[in-house]
């Protein structure tokens, strides 16, 4: 199963991209060589659990690196045509380019093999491009209270006061800012700068203000 992406600028410039959600590392996109921003122990992650010993390169930054290096120097507010083919449907927007980035840099994070990322990957089975951060809070909530519901039956207790959740992005709000700090390491441009803050600030609302976001999609529920 994958996710394909075409983001294109004019008749001169498109890129292509296809996210098997089943992988090891993104080997259909990285052509070049990891660059030093890419070693593990470069800006790694605080809660990071693997071990330079075992692992050189950060998974992700790996995964993402052909990415940056196409869009880096680009401005962020550039109009692109964005498609997006899932197995089920196919979506097609005009968009500013942090917007198109922002949705990519999402469904490659979230498959890529890092450890914590990992619990986003069901998300990204079910990929929503150009989520606004309404569809994201209901779409993480949901997620979580269906494993909850399926705990419950095998007999574990569940959290339905979602406590658990607020520690889940709490971990990813570490990822996130580590993955932001490598990337400013590598670009030059602004592009990928705003859109990976964009995608990180969106993250970390569910971290600060989850009663804040269920407020927000109660309406959604309960009319």
């Amino acid at each position: 199963m994958a996710v394909e992406y075409r983001i294109t600028l004019d008749d001169e410039h498109a890129f292509n991209y296809k996210i098997e959600l089943e992988r090891n590392q993104l080997s259909t996109v990285q052509q070049t060589s990891p660059h030093p921003w890419t070693r593990l122990q470069h800006q790694q992650c605080s809660n990071c659990p693997l071990r330079s010993e075992e692992h050189e390169y950060c998974p992700t930054a790996v995964d993402l690196q052909t990415i940056v290096e196409d869009f880096g120097g680009l401005p962020a507010f550039k109009k692109a045509w964005v498609h997006v083919r899932t197995s089920e449907r196919e979506y097609s927007k005009m968009v500013n380019l942090e917007e198109g980035l922002r949705s990519l840099l999402g469904v490659v994070m979230a498959t890529s093999a890092c450890p914590i990322l990992a619990q986003l990957k069901p998300m990204a089975h079910n990929h929503l491009p150009f989520a606004s951060s309404n569809e994201f809070a209901l779409r993480t909530i949901s997620m979580y209270l269906m494993r909850e519901l399926f705990n419950a039956r095998d007999g574990k207790t569940p959290d339905w006061e979602l406590s658990g959740l607020t520690d889940d992005f709490k971990a990813l709000q570490l990822v996130n800012q580590a993955l932001w700090h490598r990337i400013h390491d590598a670009c030059a441009g602004d592009t990928n700068l705003k859109a990976f803050l964009n995608f990180f600030s969106m993250s970390s609302s569910m971290t600060y203000s989850l009663e804040t976001q269920l407020q927000k999609i109660r309406p959604l529920v309960m009319s």
